[in-house]
């Protein structure tokens, strides 16, 4: 009895300590559980973060998605290069071609941490103020032309004789070819038949004068300093002008000839027979010395005396309309270009921005044939060694010969010297180095890309938002220009022309050349040009096994602002690619105090 009444005792004062202890443990799980739930706010606040930059990239994503016409990014479609009909078709491989895929890894690298930060500004701008001083002036006239005008129409009756140019090559070699002739027929005093376009093997375009630019704007615009006519007088059409010794080929002229050659040479000829033709024509006149009146005709006629016939200027400009996506500030550029057709109506369109859309023009000048002509290696093996060396043989006999009888350089000296074309794999890394970002639009000028796909996708890996012609105009707009390359070239050269940035991957392309000096003229310091110098670049490219990123990113944008300095033509130069030049163009001030 009394152990139960210890044991009821002792169950009577458990259960009293354990009411007295509930309240403090029921307290502390409280303090607990708020400490647990403090701790899961803190995890949804951080996964929240997180989502909302998720979110956030998403949202880009799509707006670069939507930048590119016809749902936006570059479309996987089948690059490759129909060699016209020549028996050579460039098999499309999925397989990438790297030279450089350290450099390529740490490019992506450096596009995916930069993409969410804000464009600079200085990117798509001239980099020296000097380049809005100058101005264009071809086309003015002072007392002293005024008097040689006068001279010269007086002469042009009892002129020398009648010149004709047979120009060989593509649309901007031709342009070139052309303007020489206006400053030979200025120089001998004779009259210009307005000049033909030879048939190429390699460029298998039928197009004249007439189908390209407006004949009767270019002679009317020249009347005061050269007399061009559309035929030959019918009384000298009968001449076979080989047998007479009246027909100059490109063999008879050495490369850059001096004035003193045509007056020496071609103007008895002229006198004698009362015509010459020049056969080929291309890059036969010297760019100095050269008086002054014929240098700044041969400016008056490049970047004034043509213009495109109006079917082209009307395609270009639906094209610029559609590249662009809304309506834009009309540039010099464009009038000097389209003329009439300018783009007048807001094109709605997928840019949820509604701004106009910057893009950057680029020549990627990687042809089948300019591969082949540079005996360069491009890490194609043994296959696309075997291949470029048959195309040369066919299309380039006199260089196999040489090649035969003079070693020359090897392939890696040759790369060395800058001697060859930068792949499309060499143009991602410079714009990556120059800080353009991943999400920029990019219209490809000559898209017949050697090796195809595979050739193209280190760039398209880097740069997806690449854009051509083809993506942005239907085929029956594109019907008329087909089997016509020089006008679609012309195409291209209003495109890149108008560009808000131009960058090429060859200086030596008469494209690339042409269009950097009608930016220059016409750009008014707002047209900026990226030309790499391919010997400094090939120096910075070998070191691509120890570079980082950072010391290459600083050594290409040195080399790319080396090329864009603000400066006067050097003697000797091309005054069609550097126009900065007494009588083609003016400094601002000069010019007020020569032309009030």
């Amino acid at each position: 009895m009394r152990k139960e009444g210890q044991y009821l005792g002792v169950q009577l004062l458990t259960r009293k300590s354990y009411q007295v202890l509930k309240p403090s443990k029921t307290a502390a799980w409280g303090k607990r559980r708020a400490w647990i739930c403090k701790q899961l706010r803190m995890v949804g606040f951080v996964f929240g973060l997180m989502g909302s930059f998720f979110l956030l990239d998403s949202v880009m994503l799509t707006v670069v998605h939507h930048i590119s016409f016809r749902n936006g990014h570059f479309r996987s479609k089948e690059w490759q290069m129909q060699d016209g009909g020549r028996g050579y078709d460039i098999n499309v491989e999925n397989t990438e071609k790297l030279m450089y895929e350290r450099l390529i890894n740490l490019a992506h690298t450096a596009l995916t941490k930069n993409e969410l930060q804000e464009d600079p500004f200085s990117q798509w701008k001239e980099p020296y103020e000097q380049a809005s001083s100058w101005k264009p002036c071809a086309d003015k006239s002072n007392s002293t032309d005024k008097s040689s005008s006068a001279i010269h129409q007086e002469g042009v009756m009892n002129g020398s004789g009648f010149i004709l140019v047979s120009a060989n090559g593509g649309l901007n070699q031709q342009r070139v070819a052309v303007c020489n002739a206006v400053a030979i027929a200025a120089m001998l005093n004779a009259s210009l038949v307005l000049p033909k376009f030879l048939y190429s093997s390699v460029w298998k375009d039928k197009s004249q004068f007439g189908d390209i630019y407006q004949e009767d704007y270019f002679i009317n615009l020249l009347k005061d300093d050269v007399r061009i006519i559309k035929e030959l007088p019918f009384h000298l059409q009968s001449l076979d002008l080989e047998s007479i010794g009246s027909q100059v080929s490109d063999m008879d002229i050495r490369k850059e000839s001096k004035p003193l050659y045509f007056s020496k040479v071609i103007r008895p000829l002229l006198l004698r027979n009362g015509v010459v033709h020049f056969l080929g024509f291309g890059n036969r006149l010297a760019f100095d010395p050269l008086p002054a009146n014929l240098q700044k005709l041969r400016c008056k006629c490049n970047f004034h005396a043509f213009k495109f016939v109006p079917r082209i200027q009307e395609i270009g400009s639906l094209l610029l309309k559609r590249i662009r996506k809304y309506n834009y500030r009309v540039s010099e550029l464009d009038k000097q270009l389209l003329g009439n057709h300018m783009p007048s109506s807001l094109l709605v369109g997928n840019n949820i921005s509604g701004k106009p859309l910057k893009y950057l023009a680029l020549h990627m000048r990687f042809e089948m044939d300019m591969v082949a002509y540079s005996v360069c290696d491009f890490g194609g093996g043994e296959k696309e060694r075997r291949e470029l060396q048959a195309y040369r043989e066919i299309h380039f006999p006199a260089l196999v010969t040489r090649m035969k009888e003079n070693a020359s350089f090897s392939p890696a000296e040759l790369r060395k010297f800058g001697r060859c074309p930068l792949t499309p794999e060499e143009a991602a890394l410079m714009l990556s180095a120059l800080g353009f970002k991943q999400r920029t639009y990019i219209y490809l000028a000559g898209s017949d890309v050697y090796g195809g796909r595979s050739r193209m996708l280190p760039f398209t890996s880097l740069y997806p938002n690449l854009v051509t012609k083809e993506d942005f105009l239907t085929p029956s707009e594109l019907a008329p220009f087909r089997n016509f390359s020089s006008q679609l070239a012309a195409l291209d050269f209003i495109a890149c022309a108008t560009a808000d940035v131009f960058a090429m991957t060859d200086s030596g392309s008469q494209l690339s050349s042409l269009v950097t000096g009608f930016r220059t003229y016409h750009g008014r310091g707002r047209a900026p040009t990226l030309r790499p110098n391919k010997k400094r670049f090939a120096k910075i490219l070998s070191h691509n096994g120890t570079l980082e990123w950072i010391e290459f990113e600083e050594r290409v944008r040195k080399m790319i602002e080396e090329n864009q300095r603000v400066q006067v033509r050097p003697r000797g130069r091309s005054i069609y690619r550097l126009p900065r030049s007494p009588g083609c163009m003016c400094k601002a001030s000069e010019r007020n105090l020569e032309h009030p």
